[in-house]
């Protein structure tokens, strides 16, 4: 056995379904890459990342090429991988493309199964356009398949290169499988026998297991055996993170989601999955994500999509540039739109000078977009001296509900809302706030309060998961009991403090600080390090 200490972590493959600015729909694209970079960065590290090709990727434009077969370098790779249903023997094929990127090798798995997909996870308004049975916001039927084809199509690909990864990192449920079939599958169990698998819970709410209830369809399409399938049964449905659990160290993405996940009843909302693994022996161990300062810079304007530069934090002593942004944004959004215009409902007609509140995010019941929605009414009723920004688009129902309030007659003129998603535009709506709402029902860790806080935009949270680092009246506001009411009555306590500059500029100061101290990924690099090297010792006893 090899001491702690003497261990060394030089190779380190991610499986993950989104990565950076390539492919994402949530927090996972963002911790996966900026992890990736700061490990690759450091030590000399080999870090490799596998992913789809999703339909909506040109991977040619985003500087990838065609994978060669490493044991005949005039053919391009291509191989098939197996992938069984219950009464049918079945296999499908899979190309490769590949870029290094930040001292990160990146390869894309190219399949049909992906290739017709246009969104990460689920179906978009124009898929649904085309085909009504694509239901727009819904989940792709053949998800299970998609992880499978990625799993396998991955572990193959390792092979197929000679590669040996020490730490084999699994994102999500999407790849949590990976550690029960390099443990229980003939053909892979020899090769992985000196690799280490981690799995990390980006989300463990009830609907984001990746759960299947067709036992003999998973029996058939993973070759697991059918003792691990059946020990992995939470509510009768055969669960990724259970199936992991007995070979894989178990992470999640702040200490205090691990501590609600195991130690209290806020389990509820995972289905109980962290207390069966507490019962299991399994504790999940809680690393808080990082964020990367340069990938949130507003200093730099034109690569941000920013009309003005400026920095949060104590040694800037100007933050013109700040309001150059907010009067950019509102010039955009000051008119009333076209009544064909199906991304932007609503307009904000007031002064730049006033305060402006924003919220950006999926809309979904996870992220509180009905109390968003309800606190909105209540806010924009006692008050005329703010005004709202809401850029996003997610459930149809939220989307309606929102649009309806944007559209009513009572708050014309202070909230806009934005049905559309991109990064720069997204950078625009960051840089122009002043406060950032976060009504999340739970949220393991969040990044979207670290985005704000660096482009100077004060976060209002419902201190629950990884929120609780919003330090309340420090570094932003925050409230307990997620209800319409308390989150309008947090907004009003917040807009109180939008006179007093000093004071604002003193908290901008501070959750800008407290990243650098205590949440940068150079910093939290080092704890998985930790980890990976403990996984390490662990496999050797």
């Amino acid at each position: 056995m090899i001491a702690l200490e003497q261990q060394s972590i030089t190779s380190v493959w991610m499986f993950s379904r989104e990565y950076g600015r390539l492919a994402g729909a949530g927090g996972v694209k963002d911790v996966v890459s900026q992890l990736s970079k700061a490990l690759a960065r450091w030590n000399n590290r080999k870090v490799s990342v596998v992913l789809p090709c999703y339909g909506f990727m040109d991977p040619e434009e985003l500087g990838f090429s065609r994978l060669s077969d490493p044991l005949e370098p005039d053919r391009l790779l291509e191989f098939d991988v197996i992938m069984d249903y219950t009464d049918l023997e079945r296999r499908e094929r899979v190309g490769v493309w590949h870029r290094i990127q930040d001292r990160v090798q990146i390869y894309l798995l190219e399949a049909q199964r992906f290739l017709e997909k246009q969104g990460v996870y689920t179906y978009t308004r124009e898929e649904s356009q085309r085909e009504p049975w694509k239901i727009q916001g819904q989940g792709h039927l053949d998800y299970f398949a998609m992880n499978v084809l990625l799993q396998k199509g991955g572990l193959d690909l390792i092979m197929l290169l000679d590669d040996k990864p020490q730490i084999i990192h699994c994102h999500d449920g999407h790849t949590a499988i990976v550690p029960a079939i390099i443990r229980e599958c003939g053909g892979y169990r020899n090769y992985y026998r000196n690799s280490s698998p981690v799995v990390t819970i980006h989300n463990a709410g009830v609907g984001y297991h990746q759960e299947v209830s067709d036992l003999p369809f998973v029996r058939a399409i993973t070759g697991l055996p059918w003792q691990v399938i059946n020990n992995s049964l939470l509510e009768h449905s055969f669960d990724p993170f259970l199936a992991a659990a007995p070979y894989a160290a178990i992470t999640t993405v702040s200490e205090n989601y691990a501590h609600e996940l195991q130690q209290t009843d806020e389990d509820y909302l995972t289905g109980w999955l962290g207390h069966r693994l507490l019962d299991g022996g399994v504790e999940i161990v809680g690393i808080t994500n990082g964020i990367d300062r340069e990938a949130f810079n507003p200093a730099d304007h034109e690569r941000m999509g920013l009309a003005a530069s400026f920095q949060v934090g104590s040694q800037a002593d100007d933050l013109s540039g700040k309001l150059a942004c907010k009067k950019s944004l509102l010039g955009q959004i000051c008119q009333p739109p076209d009544e064909q215009d199906e991304e932007r409902i609503g307009f904000i007609s007031q002064d730049p000078g006033r305060p402006l509140f924003t919220f950006i995010g999926r809309l979904s019941e996870q992220k509180g977009v009905d109390i968003l929605i309800e606190a909105l009414e209540l806010f924009l009723d006692d008050t005329v001296e703010a005004s709202v920004v809401c850029l996003g688009s997610g459930a149809e129902g939220l989307e309606q509900a929102l649009a309806a309030v944007a559209r009513d007659p009572r708050y014309r003129g202070r909230l806009c809302f934005l049905r559309t998603y991109n990064t720069k535009l997204a950078n625009q709506v960051y840089a122009a706030g002043d406060y950032f709402v976060i009504p999340s029902r739970y949220e393991p860790c969040g990044l979207t309060d670290y985005i704000a806080q660096l482009f100077g935009n004060l976060p209002i949270v419902h201190h629950i998961g990884g929120l609780v680092k919003v330090v309340d009246g420090a570094t932003g506001f925050a409230y307990l009991d997620n209800s319409p009411e308390n989150l309008s009555k947090t907004m009003h306590r917040a807009l109180a403090t939008f006179e007093d500059k000093p004071l604002l500029r003193r908290m901008q100061s501070a959750a800008v600080e407290k990243i650098d101290r205590m949440h940068t990924w150079k910093r939290v690099m080092q704890v998985y390090v930790q980890l990976y090297k403990q996984c390490r010792v662990d496999s050797s006893i």
